[in-house]
């Protein structure tokens, strides 16, 4: 049976996106094929993590009550989908995958048990990722049926060529564009003047995008 390595698991509530304010379970995956500039999870200490196979996992999931959904965050969960193929059948919460939209094959091997898709679209100002659109593109084409949403996470580099492009892809799949500032520990790299003109500039070509920071960080829970 497939086993995989887990950084954490813990119940709070969900800080990003459209459905900021639930309460969630999530289950932090290890490893990440990207590196972007801004990310806040630590994954030097090799050791720092527990392994679980499908049952045990299941088994810890099914035991919340009272809570939305399962988030599998990460790092990147979809590199585990072998371990998913065989962990996600035995549960019985909503399944909310956090994912940087950009393993499509992966994606579609348990597209049938995944409810919400919390997907990243990633800037080359903001995360130093270069030419993610086309594997953004095809990822949001297989989330077709699927409840999908995508974050940005910005800075003051923003250009209006990466505003055009994620515009495009809202309108191309008709998913919601959620805003969000880039954080340093608990406060907005950007200010609220600078990130309120970006949203503007994006519903110039875009009607479904709304600026949502990461609110988990100012009501300092994880």
């Amino acid at each position: 049976m497939n086993k995989v390595k887990i950084k954490e698991i813990f119940e709070s509530i969900q800080g990003e996106g459209p459905y900021v304010g639930y309460k969630q379970l999530f289950v932090r995956f290890c490893n990440c094929n990207l590196k972007c500039n801004y990310c806040d999870t630590e994954f030097s200490h090799e050791s720092d993590f527990t392994v679980y196979d499908p049952c045990e996992l299941a088994d810890i999931a099914n035991s919340y009550e009272n809570i939305h959904s399962v988030s599998l965050t990460g790092g990147e969960p979809l590199l585990s989908v072998e371990f998913l193929r065989d962990f996600l059948p035995r549960v019985n919460k909503k399944i909310y995958l956090e994912t940087n939209a950009t393993l499509a094959d992966k994606f579609l091997e348990v597209k049938n048990f995944i409810d919400i898709v919390s997907a990243d679209i990633k800037l080359e100002t903001a995360t130093g990722i270069k030419d993610a659109y086309k594997f953004h593109d095809k990822f949001f084409n297989v989330c077709k049926g699927i409840e999908t949403f995508a974050k940005i996470v910005f800075n003051d580099k923003i250009t209006h060529d990466e505003i055009s492009n994620c515009c495009e892809l809202g309108t191309k799949y008709d998913i919601e564009l959620i805003l969000q500032p880039e954080m340093k520990d608990n406060k907005m790299v950007v200010s609220s003047d600078f990130s309120s003109e970006i949203l503007d500039k994006f519903l110039e070509k875009y009607h479904k995008v709304r600026l949502i920071p990461q609110v988990h960080k100012f009501l300092d829970v994880r």
